[in-house]
């Protein structure tokens, strides 16, 4: 049996309203339940090496497969969270497999 390749979001973030975003970010963590998702990082740009990027701000979650990302970014409890995320900030998500 073939092993499942683990899956990533990354999200490039642009920071609207940082209150907002504060609220956004500090309940995202407990979508991650259940779907083996986790934190990976959180970080602010600190120089583009090369090309052009013009978000400010980084995320990048681990999921175990993409089957248990697709299950988190399409639950309630996520997309119930996705208008406040748009309130808070311009933000491209990605899903990679890898």
């Amino acid at each position: 049996m073939k092993q499942k390749a683990p899956a990533y979001v990354i999200g490039h973030i642009t920071i609207k309203d940082p209150a907002k975003w504060d609220q956004y970010r500090s309940r995202v963590p407990g979508t991650l339940d259940g779907w083996g998702g986790e934190l990976v990082l959180r970080g602010k740009r600190v120089t583009v090496l090369g090309g052009e990027h013009a978000h400010t701000d980084t995320v990048v979650l681990r999921f175990p497969d993409i089957d248990s990302l697709n299950g988190w970014f399409n639950s309630p409890v996520y997309q119930a969270l996705i208008p406040l995320r748009e309130q808070a900030a311009d933000v491209v998500l990605i899903a990679y497999e890898g």
